[in-house]
């Protein structure tokens, strides 16, 4: 990630072009090691749920682009000129600001019922896998990606900083739910990781919390931290299957936020 990140920023690569690149490479090497170690064969995504993430895979590049009109809009306005510090320094305060504003998202989109019936589309699949890390509400990805890239671009931030956490990011979103055995041992107190990502996707609300998913630290600080070595999520997917759409069908997915709301217990 870093050879990657300094690579990309020395030989001035399209930012844009070479996140996209980033993200289908970290796809491909995490498909080719879920085949090799699997954590569980059964998560295994068949030919038929590969088509249906790609499907998914572009309305989530849709929902980051239309994430760029209000953020390019309100940075215009607010964002200062140019960066206070150095990149050195502005990456790990990048990484801890931008961390910090997604697991606050992130437990938002559980805690506020409005945002679940966005969010709660991520946790239909009754598998945890590197394709399903894309299967999400288009407007959920718009939602998260605005408050994340604002709340870096207010506080001044460089586009090769952002670029560079991003690049984390991507990778780190992509590795907490690929279906692979390793063992991070003493750094799941620091980073996210797959061990704790299954965790979250658990159907028993009071094993599932770890809503960071690139670094564990605020599950620690905020008290959302449930995992123990060698512990497995009893269930994976929702706590009522009936509250949403079935994991294929995109359309009605779609519109699931306008339909009426009925009582349900949340994953």
């Amino acid at each position: 990630m870093v050879i990657y990140s300094v690579t990309a920023i020395t030989l001035e690569w399209n930012l844009g072009a070479a996140s996209m690149a980033y993200v289908l490479a970290t796809i491909v090497y995490l498909a080719g090691l879920e085949r090799l170690i699997p954590y569980e064969r059964a998560w295994l995504p068949t030919r038929r749920e590969w088509g249906l993430y790609a499907l998914y895979f572009v309305l989530t590049v849709i929902g980051g682009a239309l994430a760029q009109v209000p953020v390019m809009a309100v940075v215009s306005k607010v964002a200062p000129l140019h960066p206070a510090l150095p990149l050195w320094a502005e990456i790990p305060l990048a990484l801890l600001l931008s961390s910090l504003a997604s697991y606050a998202v992130h437990r938002a989109g559980h805690d506020i019922p409005l945002l679940w019936r966005l969010h709660g589309v991520h946790h239909v699949p009754d598998k945890v896998n590197v394709g399903n890390n894309g299967v999400n509400h288009v407007f959920d990805i718009v939602l998260a990606q605005f408050f994340v890239q604002v709340s870096l671009s207010l506080i001044g931030f460089s586009e090769h900083a952002v670029f560079a956490v991003g690049v984390f990011i991507i990778a780190q979103g992509y590795f907490v739910h690929a279906n692979i055995d390793v063992r991070l041992g003493w750094l799941n107190h620091l980073l996210a990781s797959p061990e704790l990502h299954r965790m979250h996707h658990s159907c028993d609300k009071a094993e599932a919390g770890h809503f960071g998913s690139d670094l564990s630290i605020w599950d620690r600080l905020f008290g959302s931290y449930t995992w123990r070595p060698d512990r497995r999520p009893r269930a994976i997917g929702l706590f009522d299957p009936g509250s949403f759409p079935r994991n294929g069908a995109i359309f009605s997915t779609l519109i699931h936020p306008l339909r009426p709301r009925r009582k349900a217990p949340r994953a």
